[in-house]
């Protein structure tokens, strides 16, 4: 009477399959805590779910005994209308049993999924809050498998753990008492055979653990591989530099590595489950060889025989699954753990208590002797999320020194000077993506940190030079900046932006799908779908970094217009690459090594002379001398 392997015989396997040294792992004082503060709202349903598998396990132990008494009290004293109703009773119970079966199903899914839900989200919002440095040092995949891999690992911890464990005490329980009831004798000897199974289970289970955490590892090189290859940029280089038929072999070879992985993991299962079903089959094999010796005596009815081979069917798979139950319990609470790590790890740009809105009106850009450094890895980061041991403490250097300057309503500053001297981080400062070390950045008078996140947004307008654009239509990358823009809105901003003409052209108009971060438009169209954006949003304050250097002259005159557009009526801060815009500014800082070494007009500064002069020469004369050219008479 041996059974095929069943969900708990996969269940069983999966947990001898476990890395055993995460029972070493110290927890955190209060998870478990924590952990059920997650279930509270499901305790219900968790009730419910225990309830049901009480009954089922009550189940499992009563249908053998009534095999013994259809074989005992009616087929040996023939007696046909105690065989018909114990029969209607057994094929009542499994009826009662499948629904029992749909039932916990339904409460571990609700469970589960539900807890899933809870997690993903917490964790998702979370790190949406997470400061730019946090994400500039983790590394993608590592997020995006906190989200996925612990969160799964996590809610086992309610599903199939707790309907393991719970399950398998009610079983093993019932199942003991009605046995020894039975047969003592037979049962204890049932049990001395359990020792054959168990120890090369484990021996087999510390196999499945190393081949399992290598089929993880190359599985997630291959992955790795696919997703680089796979976006615009890496498909670009593979072609540019023309290596298809390495590349081909490459990833065969890490492949064939998954494939020869997933090959010795199903031996090795099938080894497993060949071993649990062959001692099985000894026991049994074992009950009805001396069982039925003794029936032949007379020392034990055929029906008692009959019932202790169907209970022993039913002794194995929870005695197997409970000698391993430290492993998985410890298995889904340190993936609780790892979520909870996220969770906990604060925000170093956080909106402080009592926090107000940015003032209405003509908005002013006051650095008040800044000094800044970007944080450490300790500061912003997890060494987990990073795949290190031990986060680097060291202090970066200073990257901008006694920064001091104001921008009054309306005026455009624009900020130059060699690269690295702290252009990028001083517009950073003032959409407050970092907290400066020192002194003040202050937005219509207001320093940033007392002001509400909601407010500086709504307030700064922000254009990169490398402007991103999601992988949706036009018309989904323009709504970002404001949801409920009306369809003329739309329209006013692209015209604004010098792109309109182009959006009539395509098919599907403001529908058209813009590519895997906007590689199906041109640099120069990217930007000024960027300005389009920013127009929607209507800043009071804008911070442009302007890209037309891998502009062609036209695109390059478009986006031009487009930033004039942009900036007409707002405070602006300008990383100025353009002869144009240097001119147009009503001050200009030329930085240096994070200092501000120079400040005033365009006139002015040339005759001052010093390092603005000399980024003239080298920067800005070949524009000076096209536009001279291109203003002379014909």
């Amino acid at each position: 009477m041996t059974t095929r392997p069943g969900l708990g015989t996969w269940h069983t396997m999966r947990s001898f399959a476990q890395d055993r040294s995460v029972t070493a792992q110290k927890l955190p004082k209060g998870t478990v805590r924590r952990i059920f503060s997650f279930a509270r709202p499901y305790r219900r349903l968790i009730g419910l779910l225990l309830a049901l598998l009480a009954v089922d396990s009550v189940i499992g132990v009563v249908n053998p005994l009534l095999y013994r008494a259809i074989i005992n009290d009616g087929i040996l004293r023939h007696a046909a209308s105690v065989v018909v109703t114990l029969a209607l009773v057994v094929a009542g119970l499994a009826v009662l049993d499948a629904a029992l079966s749909l039932g916990e199903r339904y409460c571990s899914a609700r469970v589960g999924e539900g807890l899933i839900f809870d997690m993903r989200s917490k964790v998702f919002a979370h790190i949406q809050r997470m400061p730019i440095p946090f994400f500039t040092r983790t590394q993608t995949g590592a997020l995006v498998s906190r989200l996925n891999n612990d969160v799964l690992g996590a809610q086992q911890v309610f599903t199939s753990t707790l309907t393991s464990i719970v399950g398998s005490v009610f079983t093993l329980t019932l199942t003991l008492a009605a046995m020894f009831t039975l047969s003592w004798q037979i049962t204890l000897v049932a049990l001395v055979m359990l020792p054959l199974f168990l120890l090369p289970a484990r021996r087999i289970g510390r196999k499945l653990a190393t081949i399992t955490r290598e089929s993880y590892n190359l599985g997630a090189a291959m992955n790795s591989m696919m997703t680089e290859r796979f976006n615009v940029a890496g498909a670009l280089l593979v072609k540019i530099f023309g290596r298809p038929v390495e590349e081909d072999a490459s990833f065969a070879g890490k492949a064939a590595r998954v494939r020869d992985i997933g090959v010795r993991t199903a031996m090795y299962g099938r080894v497993f489950f060949a071993a649990l079903m062959l001692v099985a089959s000894l026991a049994t094999a074992l009950v009805y060889g001396w069982g039925g010796v003794q029936a032949v005596h007379g020392r034990l009815d055929v029906g008692t025989v009959v019932a202790l081979a169907a209970l022993l069917t039913q002794l194995y798979g929870p005695l197997t699954s409970l000698s391993n139950v430290n492993v998985d319990v410890m298995t889904a609470l340190v993936s609780f753990d790892r979520v909870f790590e996220v969770l906990d790890l604060k925000s170093i740009v956080a909106e402080k208590p009592g926090a107000a809105p940015l003032p209405g009106g003509p908005a002013s850009i006051e650095f008040d002797h800044v000094d800044f450094s970007y944080p450490t890895a300790q500061e912003v980061s997890l060494a987990s999320l990073e795949s290190v041991a031990v986060l680097d403490a060291t202090p970066s250097a200073a990257v901008l020194h006694d920064v001091t300057f104001t921008a009054a309503p309306g005026t455009l500053v624009a900020l130059v000077g060699p690269s690295g001297g702290g252009k990028t981080t001083i517009s950073q400062l003032v959409s407050r993506l970092y907290d400066v070390r020192s002194g003040a950045v202050r937005l219509a008078g207001t320093d940033v940190r007392d002001a509400t996140f909601e407010s500086i947004r709504q307030t700064v307008g922000y254009v990169t030079q490398d402007a991103h654009l999601f992988h949706d239509t036009i018309r989904a990358n323009l709504i970002y900046a404001k949801p409920d823009a009306t369809e003329d809105q739309l329209w006013a901003a692209v015209e604004q932006a010098q792109i309109a003409d182009l959006i009539h052209l395509l098919p599907d108009g403001l529908d058209t799908l813009v590519g895997d971060r906007g590689y199906r438009l041109s640099g120069g169209e990217k930007q000024r779908l960027a300005i389009a954006r920013l127009l929607l949003k209507a800043p009071r304050v804008v911070v442009l970094d302007e890209a037309t250097a891998h502009l062609d002259s036209e695109a390059e005159a478009a986006v031009q217009q487009a930033f004039a557009t942009a900036l007409a009526g707002r405070t602006s801060l300008v990383i100025a690459h353009r002869l144009s815009t240097i001119r147009q500014a009503d001050q200009i800082l030329v930085l240096d090594a994070g200092r501000i070494v120079q400040r005033g007009t365009h006139e002015r500064l040339l005759a001052e002379g010093g390092l603005y002069r000399e980024l003239y020469h080298t920067q800005f004369a070949d524009q000076a001398a096209a536009g001279s050219a291109a203003h002379a008479p014909g």
